[in-house]
């Protein structure tokens, strides 16, 4: 399996995916969610489940990754840009946006994508990706370590696309 994305280019995430575009919510957080799509998958996956992770905010965070989206029960193997804000066909979970870090914007608000803003350095981001043999029992607004819980024996296959974003 394979995923690429449109929204990066030569390792660098388009600055329209985080805190240099054009697109927030009430709170400021980046809205415009990055595109990507899904090659040579198992034949028998049933949907897929996604992880937008930033690692390089563990120092900046008060020792933790900062998950920016997660999503699960996709069905397809193409999400195009800012479909986090319009898509009704697949689940969100809350970002870390939501924390104390992240101004503990509501969960309502933070049940979507939540762009990158790295506030020290450029931050190199993964977007995670499990091809499931199942659709998982989760609503708007599950939790990360749920996801990861109802995952479990489920995945047939994982593939990680990593972009830095500068600040």
């Amino acid at each position: 399996m394979i995923v690429t994305s449109t929204g990066i280019k030569d390792g660098i995430i388009d600055k329209k995916y985080g805190k240099f575009g054009e697109h927030f919510n009430e709170n400021g957080m980046p809205i415009y969610s990055l595109p990507f799509k899904i090659e040579n998958a198992p034949k028998t996956a049933v949907s897929y489940a996604v992880v937008l992770e930033d690692k390089d905010a563990y120092p900046v965070s008060g020792g933790f990754s900062w998950i920016h989206w997660t999503a699960a029960n996709i069905t397809r193997t193409e999400i195009l840009e800012n479909e986090s804000q319009t898509a009704t066909n697949f689940v969100q979970g809350v970002n870390s946006w939501t924390s104390m870090q992240g101004g503990q914007q509501s969960k309502e608000l933070s049940s979507f994508y939540g762009g990158m803003a790295p506030p020290d350095a450029p931050h190199t981001y993964e977007i995670h990706v499990y091809a499931l043999d199942t659709t998982l029992d989760l609503e708007n607004g599950f939790f990360y370590n749920d996801l990861y819980k109802k995952m479990d024996g489920h995945i047939l296959e994982q593939f990680t696309l990593k972009g830095t974003y500068n600040n």
